[in-house]
């Protein structure tokens, strides 16, 4: 599973009371045990603002997308703020059909998700 969470995971960065998680590839079922993981991981130290970058990621499907509501469930139990920035088109529309952008704290840029 190490080798996974090196695939989708590509950095984890602290900043001024939050966490950044910088995703690549793609977010689907043979990755979701992974990332769940890695996620839960920085979840655990319960960052004031947990931020995932998505800007390579090009492609979601329902399996990823319930790791991060599981994530978002965790995050928001401790009061914590989820945020998601650099979604492609293709990722958003995933959100927007799910009407899950109603939920998720969703920014274009990182400056915007760090300033949430």
């Amino acid at each position: 599973m190490a080798e996974d969470i090196e695939k989708i995971v590509k950095e984890v960065r602290r900043v001024d009371g939050g966490t950044i998680v910088s995703l690549s590839g793609d977010v689907d079922l043979h990755h979701a045990p992974a990332l769940h993981a890695a996620l839960v991981q920085v979840a655990n130290e319960r960052p004031n603002r947990f931020i995932l970058d998505l800007k390579d990621v090009p492609y979601i499907d329902s399996s990823g997308v319930g790791t991060l509501v599981e994530v978002f469930r965790r995050v928001s139990a401790y009061k914590g703020k989820m945020v998601l920035f650099g979604l492609n088109d293709r990722v958003r529309s995933v959100f927007e059909i799910t009407k899950l952008d109603r939920f998720f704290n969703i920014c274009a840029t990182e400056a915007e998700a760090n300033a949430y």
